[in-house]
């Protein structure tokens, strides 16, 4: 009768848990979404459509390469009016899966490197040469939050 008893108290303990647990989740006015990558891009002046033709070979295969992997949900470029000498003409934005998706970055991006540019080390060359035509002016890594 002892044992009876305690399952009962055992098993009315965790369903309370349980409940708990579920309108926690409910007290928040949203989920969770996917992780949003954007880079502010500023070509230098008169190399616009070398950095946009860099974009459309390398940079694409890259991320259609971590779409396949499931990594990446979608990219994109976006161009912009720059304000000053020192803004943004582009941006680049990467939507991931979640953050766990940048788990394991260095080792991926060395994968994918090698699958587009055929080693890590023309990889970084190609990096060097890209500094004559664009600067990277920043980037911000945040997530979506979805109202219910």
């Amino acid at each position: 009768m002892i044992k009876k008893l305690s399952f009962i108290a055992c098993a009315a303990t965790a369903g309370l848990t349980l409940s708990s647990m579920a309108a926690l989740a409910e007290d928040h006015a949203f989920t969770e979404g996917p992780v949003v990558n954007v880079s502010a891009i500023r070509t230098e002046p008169g190399k616009f459509d070398d950095y946009m033709n860099w974009l459309d070979k390398v940079w694409k295969a890259e991320q259609e390469a971590s779409k396949k992997m499931g990594d990446v949900l979608s990219y994109r470029v976006v161009t912009v009016e720059p304000r000053g000498e020192n803004d943004p003409d582009l941006y680049l934005v990467i939507t991931y899966k979640n953050w766990a998706t940048l788990d394991g970055a260095t080792a991926k991006a060395d994968a994918i490197s090698k699958q587009t540019e055929g080693s890590v080390e023309a990889a970084n060359k190609n990096s060097i040469d890209r500094g004559k035509i664009r600067r990277v002016l920043g980037s911000w890594t945040g997530q979506e939050l979805d109202l219910k």
